[in-house]
């Protein structure tokens, strides 16, 4: 669209520098990333819901093996089978933890459980599918299509993790539960509502379905407004950052790239469920940057950090921090690498998608 002829097109001022706001394309934008995302947030909070009412919490603690390294690994591979978004799972960790189960154990669940479930690499998947082909001034620019981000997210997440919950494990061995507030620590004994014998009380249908809408529906709720709000920033920084700008950090400052994705990770507060939309929203951003904002966001941003206060002590905090904001940035310093000196053997084009170059000018 040209400038010059649409009264859509603001023209801002910023730092000296004229950028020219297209108010069709921000809308665009910014409905295409909540109109893609809606359909997992529903899936997810139903899938919350029917969680909180069947799954008794203490059969996780029942079957994690002896082995601590062991159990850290099945600890971070538990969203599997107990999905949860980043906004669910820290009250979980925490009635766990009160019923014993080991500090490490739930650190891992609780950094790769928002990564490592059903609904959040289905939904990484169809935000990346066919972004292989992307084409950048008549070239392939060899982004990452949806099986190739879905699996580096899962193992990226998966690593950090569980080094993450390693880390934990030692730091627990020599402080103890004073790494934890007395919100978190555990009693040895039941929690409030729950109880190991059986009261004789059931509850009826219509009961249980009610505790799973008003489950369901809390997280819906709570969930969009983080995903809206994300939907808007995405759109804005998306027409304000200029594409020169963008394709100069990816390609001639990775480092620099990776660590602004990482930045609007934390700031954005997204759900897991629907940051593969807002992250596909940048297509000029190289890959690895990409994955950086997908692996970091679920588990560490401000609304995070804020309920992370109610379960873990300061040093603890700290430590988590660190060791995921490194990781994060280590592992994908070693993708981008890796990935734009193999991409063009990792990602074959079909012929048919192969740009046809114009005829020679005066040519018969």
């Amino acid at each position: 669209m040209d400038p010059s002829q649409s009264d859509l097109v603001v023209r801002l001022y910023i730092g000296g520098q004229t950028i020219n706001f297209n108010i069709v394309q921000f809308f665009v934008t910014f409905v295409s990333i909540v109109y893609e995302a809606m359909p997992f947030i529903v899936l997810g909070a139903v899938i919350a819901g029917l969680l909180e009412e069947f799954l008794p919490q203490r059969l996780i603690a029942q079957y994690l093996p002896k082995s601590r390294p062991l159990a850290i690994s099945m600890g971070a591979g538990l969203g599997l089978i107990f999905p949860m978004c980043e906004c669910g799972i820290v009250p979980v960790m925490r009635r766990l933890l009160r019923k014993g189960l080991p500090l490490s154990c739930c650190t891992a669940y609780m950094l790769a459980g928002p990564i490592i479930n059903p609904i959040v690499l289905l939904s990484t998947y169809f935000a990346f599918a066919g972004m292989e082909n992307t084409l950048e001034e008549g070239k392939f620019s060899y982004q990452m299509g949806g099986w190739w981000m879905l699996g580096l997210r899962a193992g990226m997440g998966f690593l950090v993790a569980v080094v993450t919950s390693l880390i934990v494990e030692r730091l627990y061995q020599r402080h103890g539960n004073a790494l934890l507030t007395p919100l978190a620590q555990p009693t040895g004994l039941p929690m409030v509502g729950e109880s190991d014998a059986p009261t004789g009380e059931k509850r009826t249908v219509r009961q249980r379905v009610n505790n799973v809408t008003e489950t369901a529906l809390h997280d819906f709720v709570d969930i969009t407004v983080f995903l809206i709000l994300g939907a808007l920033i995405a759109s804005f920084a998306k027409e304000l950052l200029p594409k020169e700008t963008i394709a100069i950090l990816s390609n001639s400052y990775p480092v620099m790239s990776i660590l602004l994705m990482m930045g609007l990770a934390i700031i954005l507060c997204l759900c897991s469920e629907a940051d593969a939309f807002v992250a596909a929203s940048f297509q000029t951003m190289r890959p690895a940057a990409k994955l950086s904002f997908l692996v970091l966001g679920p588990m560490l941003d401000f609304k995070l950090l804020a309920m992370y206060t109610r379960v873990f002590r300061p040093r603890l905090i700290w430590t988590i921090v660190v060791a995921v904001v490194v990781q994060v940035l280590a592992y994908s310093l070693v993708v981008h690498f890796l990935w734009e000196t193999y991409a063009p053997q990792f990602i074959s084009i079909p012929v048919s998608e192969v740009p046809v170059p114009p005829p020679p000018a005066g040519g018969p």
